[in-house]
Protein backbone atom coordinates (compact mmCIF):
# COMPACT_ATOMS: atom_id res chain seq x y z
CA UNK A 1 0.00 0.00 0.00
CA UNK A 2 1.60 3.23 -1.13
CA UNK A 3 -1.12 5.67 -0.07
CA UNK A 4 -1.58 6.85 3.50
CA UNK A 5 -4.21 4.88 5.40
CA UNK A 6 -6.25 6.26 8.25
CA UNK A 7 -7.73 4.33 11.14
CA UNK A 8 -11.23 5.39 10.07
CA UNK A 9 -10.81 3.54 6.74
CA UNK A 10 -10.29 0.17 8.48
CA UNK A 11 -12.81 -2.57 9.09
CA UNK A 12 -14.10 -2.98 12.64
CA UNK A 13 -11.84 -6.00 13.23
CA UNK A 14 -8.77 -4.16 11.89
CA UNK A 15 -9.59 -1.06 13.92
CA UNK A 16 -9.88 -3.17 17.06
CA UNK A 17 -6.37 -4.54 16.46
CA UNK A 18 -4.96 -1.03 16.00
CA UNK A 19 -6.67 0.05 19.23
CA UNK A 20 -5.08 -2.89 21.03
CA UNK A 21 -1.65 -1.81 19.77
CA UNK A 22 -2.27 1.74 21.01
CA UNK A 23 -3.60 0.69 24.43
CA UNK A 24 -0.92 -1.97 25.08
CA UNK A 25 2.17 -0.30 23.56
CA UNK A 26 4.55 -2.95 24.93
CA UNK A 27 3.13 -6.44 24.65
CA UNK A 28 3.04 -9.72 22.81
CA UNK A 29 -0.19 -10.82 21.15
CA UNK A 30 -0.52 -14.59 20.81
CA UNK A 31 -2.92 -16.88 18.98
CA UNK A 32 -4.62 -14.30 16.79
CA UNK A 33 -6.93 -16.21 14.47
CA UNK A 34 -7.47 -14.90 10.95
CA UNK A 35 -10.55 -15.54 8.81
CA UNK A 36 -11.02 -14.08 5.31
CA UNK A 37 -7.96 -11.88 5.83
CA UNK A 38 -9.38 -10.26 8.97
CA UNK A 39 -8.39 -10.62 12.63
CA UNK A 40 -10.90 -12.77 14.49
CA UNK A 41 -11.79 -11.75 18.04
CA UNK A 42 -13.65 -14.89 19.09
CA UNK A 43 -11.79 -16.61 20.61
CA UNK A 44 -9.84 -13.58 21.77
CA UNK A 45 -6.06 -13.61 21.37
CA UNK A 46 -3.84 -13.74 24.44
CA UNK A 47 -2.16 -10.45 25.31
CA UNK A 48 0.98 -10.59 27.40
CA UNK A 49 1.69 -7.11 28.71
CA UNK A 50 5.29 -5.97 29.05
CA UNK A 51 6.20 -3.23 31.51
CA UNK A 52 9.42 -1.28 31.10
CA UNK A 53 10.79 -0.38 34.50
CA UNK A 54 11.41 3.34 34.96
CA UNK A 55 9.63 4.18 31.70
CA UNK A 56 6.23 5.38 30.53
CA UNK A 57 3.98 2.35 29.97
CA UNK A 58 0.81 4.35 29.35
CA UNK A 59 -1.28 3.95 26.19
CA UNK A 60 -0.05 5.80 23.11
CA UNK A 61 -1.35 9.36 22.69
CA UNK A 62 -3.14 8.25 19.50
CA UNK A 63 -5.37 5.97 21.60
CA UNK A 64 -7.56 8.97 22.45
CA UNK A 65 -7.89 10.19 18.86
CA UNK A 66 -10.88 9.18 16.76
CA UNK A 67 -8.69 9.03 13.64
CA UNK A 68 -5.01 9.18 12.66
CA UNK A 69 -2.68 8.04 9.87
CA UNK A 70 -1.30 4.53 10.33
CA UNK A 71 2.44 4.01 10.48
CA UNK A 72 4.14 1.80 7.91
CA UNK A 73 4.64 -1.08 10.39
CA UNK A 74 0.91 -1.22 11.19
CA UNK A 75 0.03 -1.20 7.50
CA UNK A 76 2.49 -4.06 6.92
CA UNK A 77 0.89 -6.04 9.75
CA UNK A 78 -2.58 -5.55 8.25
CA UNK A 79 -1.25 -6.58 4.82
CA UNK A 80 0.33 -9.70 6.35
CA UNK A 81 -3.00 -10.62 7.94
CA UNK A 82 -4.84 -10.05 4.65
CA UNK A 83 -2.30 -12.18 2.73
CA UNK A 84 -2.59 -14.98 5.29
CA UNK A 85 -6.27 -15.24 4.48
CA UNK A 86 -7.08 -17.96 7.01
CA UNK A 87 -4.96 -19.33 9.79
CA UNK A 88 -3.32 -18.23 12.98
CA UNK A 89 -0.67 -15.72 13.83
CA UNK A 90 1.28 -17.30 16.66
CA UNK A 91 2.67 -14.04 18.03
CA UNK A 92 3.11 -10.36 17.34
CA UNK A 93 5.77 -8.44 19.26
CA UNK A 94 4.70 -4.85 19.95
CA UNK A 95 6.97 -1.98 21.04
CA UNK A 96 5.91 1.67 21.27
CA UNK A 97 2.53 0.62 19.86
CA UNK A 98 4.10 -0.73 16.65
CA UNK A 99 4.48 -4.33 15.50
CA UNK A 100 8.13 -5.42 15.32
CA UNK A 101 7.98 -9.14 14.63
CA UNK A 102 5.23 -11.51 13.54
CA UNK A 103 5.38 -15.30 13.86
CA UNK A 104 3.14 -17.29 11.53
CA UNK A 105 3.09 -21.06 11.59
CA UNK A 106 3.06 -22.36 8.03
CA UNK A 107 2.65 -25.90 6.88
CA UNK A 108 5.10 -27.19 4.29
CA UNK A 109 4.30 -26.88 0.62
CA UNK A 110 2.33 -29.96 -0.50
CA UNK A 111 1.65 -30.62 -4.18
CA UNK A 112 2.67 -27.09 -5.18
CA UNK A 113 0.24 -25.42 -2.78
CA UNK A 114 1.20 -23.78 0.49
CA UNK A 115 -1.19 -24.16 3.38
CA UNK A 116 -1.32 -22.18 6.59
CA UNK A 117 -1.69 -23.56 10.08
Amino acid sequence: MNQPISKSSLSTAQSRLVELLQNQPFCRIECLHVIAGEPLWSPPPRVIQKLRMGADNAPRPEATLPDFWLKRQVIELLETIAELGEGEIRSIEIAHGLPLMVEIERRPVVGGESTHA
